[in-house]
């Protein structure tokens, strides 16, 4: 190898696969590595990350995989590494069927990965990352695994128990970041509603957001993935006092059935879900909520199906996804039942949801021309500028768009006031207010 072997770190699946990349490549770094995510060949060395949360997922890291080392054949690549949640379940299989990988590392695996490409893990720089999001934003892991039982979920086969991290760890990673120039903080963890409990034996989740706002660093201080069971009202009371955390939460409900809720083991039913629904509008006027659905899990009948549509027209989710189940192997669904409704009835439901939930969207983007919005920029083309106002998370929510012929000149990476002039189903467009 050369004395600056270069790295392609290649990542799949979530946000919180994407941060221990981030991490990844720092160490990779300060040991003499030139580190590239999602680069162009060739490389020395390639490291896929990967993902093992449902079926498509899975295929399409073992494609991943397949691809890379295929280009190792060809020389556009000396090693491959696969590490991550795929590689983690099925390390052996995969070695097995696919014996031109290098070597498999699971999820807590960086310092072996780091040793087999004789380089040390550095305690200093821990805290510290390369980010692979533009420089304004990023994604803050607050925990690791989960301590739910959701029957359809494999996550704790894969990631374990929960474990919080320390708040002063999170704090100085906080620290860290806003150093780097970082606008948008994004916190993250399977369920950010369990922070503290394992560590502290109390839901620190407010507290813990207190703190990082207190830090007077971030623009955005957004929250990703509150569990609806146990969820920390007191968060409520912090976000409403804080000009800077944001408006929004994402807080995936699965389902509204109480007889599909029970078996999914979610630990809530259709009382406590519409409950703090209610609640967290009533502290929170004008709050945007995401959501995610579960569709086709075993038993759900067409009357659950249809007590879930009538939910999202009631509700009015401003953001929402919606997931057709998929068998996972070790799971408590999997273990109690056969998976009995068919693919096309599946997509069939996932496309009667998606269809209503544009309508939603659609009504609700036209109803905000006219309003002025702060907007972070993220990006450009020939066209537009792209950027989100608090209501949108990075990479999963609508845009706003800035058309660039009006605004020769808009930085990435910068908040903006800006009308909106207009508005589709799931698009704003807007003109930059004058100051």
């Amino acid at each position: 190898m050369e004395s600056h072997p270069t790295v392609n770190i290649i990542t799949l699946g979530c946000a919180k696969n994407l941060v221990d990349s981030e991490y990844l490549s720092m160490q990779l770094k300060t040991n003499g590595f030139q580190v590239v995510h999602e680069g162009n060949m060739p490389c020395d060395v390639t490291i896929i990350n990967t993902c093992g949360f449902i079926n498509d997922a899975k295929q399409e890291s073992v494609e991943t995989i397949l691809e890379y080392t295929e280009q190792r054949q060809q020389g556009h690549t000396a090693k491959v590494y696969v590490m991550g949640c795929l590689s983690q379940r099925y390390r052996e299989e995969l070695a097995a069927g696919i014996p031109e990988v290098n070597a498999f590392f699971g999820i807590n695996e960086q310092k072996e990965l780091l040793n087999a490409l004789n380089a040390r893990y550095n305690e200093e720089t821990a805290h510290q990352r390369i980010l692979g999001t533009p420089s304004h934003y990023a994604f803050l892991k607050i925990a690791e695994g989960c301590n739910r039982k959701c029957s359809f979920c494999s996550i704790p086969l894969i990631k374990g128990s929960y474990v919080s991290k320390p708040q002063e760890e999170i704090e100085k990673e906080a620290r860290f970041l806003a150093d780097k120039g970082v606008r948008e903080v994004n916190l993250i963890a399977q369920d950010l509603s369990y922070y503290g409990y394992d560590r502290y034996k109390q839901h620190l989740l407010p507290e813990l957001v207190q703190r990082l706002d207190q830090l007077q660093a971030f623009g955005w201080i957004r929250l990703l993935y509150t569990y609806p069971a146990g969820f920390p009202v007191e968060i409520l009371d912090v976000m409403a006092e804080s000009p800077h955390i944001c408006n929004y939460l994402d807080i995936p409900v699965q389902h509204i059935a109480d007889r599909m809720l029970k078996r999914m083991r979610r630990g809530h039913n259709r009382k406590q879900t519409y409950q703090i629904i209610e609640l967290i509008k009533k502290k929170i006027p004008g709050i945007t909520l995401r959501t995610t659905l579960l569709v086709g899990h075993p038993g759900e009948t067409n009357r659950d199906f249809s007590e879930l549509m009538e939910f999202v027209r009631e509700v009015r989710f401003d953001r929402l996804g919606v997931f057709a189940y998929s068998e996972e192997e070790g799971t408590h669904s999997a273990r109690t039942w056969t998976d009995d409704i068919p693919e096309h009835v599946k997509q069939e439901r996932v496309d009667e949801l998606m269809g209503l939930q544009q309508e939603i969207s659609s009504r609700k983007n036209h109803q905000k021309v006219g309003s002025t919005l702060r907007v972070l920029i993220d990006d450009w083309d020939e066209q537009y500028y792209y950027g989100r106002s608090e209501a949108d998370a990075p990479e999963v929510d609508n845009g706003v768009l800035l058309a660039k012929a009006v605004h020769p000149i808009v930085e990435p990476g910068r908040f903006y006031d800006v009308t909106i002039t207009e508005a589709s189903d799931y698009d704003l467009y807007g003109k930059v207010v004058e100051s």
